[in-house]
C-alpha cells in the first residue's frame, strides 16, 4: 500500500514543484502567478467540460508513455515516440482506406492493428542498431521522429491526400463516420476503455512476468542478468516493438477518434510529451495515469493561459522544460549519491 502511495505522491510532487517554480518565474516576469494557477485550474479540471478536455489529451498520452515506460525501464532509452505515433497513424489511414465500405466492427481493429504493427516496425530497426551494432538508440530514435515527420507531408501530400482540402494543411481524408470511435471530444467509452486495457496490461506485464522481473534487472544493472543467464537483447528488443506498438496505437486512437484524419504536422509534441509523462512517473503504470492527466490539464489549459492571465499559449512550454529540467537534476542527485561512501550516502 505504501509503495503505490508513493507511486502516486511521487508525480504530484513533481508536479507542484515546477507549477510553484513557473509561478515564481511569471511574477518576476510581471504576470500574476495567482491568475496563472487559477487560469489551469479552470483550464484543466474545475468543469466538466475542461475535464473533459485533459481527458482527450491525457488518453493518448498515458498509452503511448505506458510503452515508454516500459522500454526505459529496462534500460533502453527509446526516444522516438513521436515518429512511432506518426507511422502507426499512417498505417491505420492506409488500412481504414483499403477497408472503406467494410464493417466498422472488423475495420477498426484491424485499423487499429496495423497502426499498432507500424509503430512497433518503426522501432524495430533503430533497437537492431543498438541490440546488433552498438548504436546509440537516443540519437537514432530522434532521427526516425523527422523521418516519419518527412514520410507523413508525403502521405498527406500524396497518395492519401484529401482531394476536397483547403489547401492550407495537407491531410487525409475524413474516416468514415462509421468507424470513428469519438467525436471531435476525443472522449468516449471506447477510448476509455483502450486506455484502460493498456494500463492493466503494462501493469501485469510489468509486476507479474518475468519479463517485468528481468526487464527491471537489465536497466538496473544489465552485468548482473547476464551472470544469471538472461539474454538482454531479447528485452531490448521486446522493450522497443512493445513501446512502439503502444505509440502506433495511440496514433490509430488519434486517427479513429477525435481528429478523424491525419495532417501535416499534427500533435507535434505528442511523442515527447509522454517521454515526460513517464520518466515524471518513474515508469510506474499507476504514477503514469496521474502524470498523463496533468500534461493533458496543461494542453487542455492552453487555450485560458492567455485569456485569464495574459499570458502566450507557449507558456506550456516552459512546464515541459521545468519538469525535464528537475528530472535531469533529479538523476545527477541520485548518480552522484550513488558514487559516494555508504557512510556518506546513509547519512
Amino acid at each position: 500500500m505504501t509503495g503505490k502511495l508513493d507511486a502516486i505522491l511521487r508525480p504530484l510532487a513533481f508536479i507542484l514543484l515546477a507549477t510553484l517554480i513557473c509561478g515564481l518565474v511569471f511574477q518576476i516576469a510581471g504576470y500574476s502567478a495567482l491568475l496563472m494557477f487559477d487560469s489551469i485550474l479552470d483550464g484543466a479540471f474545475l468543469s466538466r467540460r475542461s475535464l473533459e478536455k485533459s481527458l482527450r489529451w491525457a488518453l493518448p498520452l498515458f498509452i503511448t508513455a505506458v510503452g515508454v515506460g516500459i522500454s526505459f525501464r529496462c534500460g533502453f532509452f527509446n526516444i522516438g515516440a513521436q515518429g512511432q505515433f506518426y507511422i502507426g497513424a499512417i498505417c491505420a489511414a492506409f488500412a481504414a482506406e483499403w477497408m472503406a465500405g467494410a464493417p466498422a466492427a472488423i475495420a477498426v481493429p484491424l485499423g487499429m492493428l496495423a497502426g499498432m504493427a507500424g509503430g512497433a516496425l518503426w522501432a524495430l530497426w533503430p533497437g537492431i542498431l543498438r541490440l546488433r551494432s552498438g548504436a546509440d538508440e537516443v540519437i537514432t530514435t530522434l532521427m526516425g521522429n523527422f523521418i516519419a515527420g518527412l514520410i507523413l507531408v508525403y502521405v498527406t501530400s500524396g497518395p492519401l491526400k484529401d482531394p476536397s482540402g483547403s489547401g492550407q494543411q495537407a491531410s487525409t481524408r475524413i474516416v468514415p463516420e462509421e468507424m470513428r470511435i469519438s467525436d471531435a471530444g476525443g472522449v468516449s467509452p471506447t477510448i476509455i476503455a483502450i486506455a484502460a486495457a493498456v494500463g492493466i496490461s503494462g501493469w501485469l506485464l510489468v509486476n507479474r512476468t518475468a519479463f517485468g522481473a528481468l526487464a527491471g534487472l537489465a536497466g538496473r544493472n544489465p552485468t548482473m542478468l547476464r551472470f544469471q543467464g538472461g539474454r538482454i537483447w531479447q528485452l531490448g528488443l521486446a522493450s522497443f516493438l512493445i513501446s512502439g506498438a503502444l505509440a502506433g496505437l495511440a496514433g490509430s486512437v488519434e486517427l479513429f477518434g477525435p481528429s478523424g484524419r491525419i495532417a501535416s504536422g499534427s500533435l507535434p509534441a505528442h511523442g515527447f510529451t509522454a517521454i515526460l509523462v513517464a520518466l515524471v512517473a518513474s515508469y510506474a503504470v499507476l504514477a503514469t495515469a496521474v502524470s498523463a492527466l496533468f500534461f493533458g490539464g496543461l494542453f487542455s489549459a492552453a487555450l485560458f493561459l492567455p485569456i485569464l492571465a495574459g499570458l502566450p499559449a507557449s507558456a506550456i512550454d516552459l512546464f515541459n522544460a521545468t519538469v525535464a529540467l528537475l528530472i535531469t537534476a533529479r538523476i545527477a542527485l541520485g548518480s552522484r549519491l550513488h558514487r559516494l561512501p555508504g557512510r556518506w550516502r546513509n547519512g
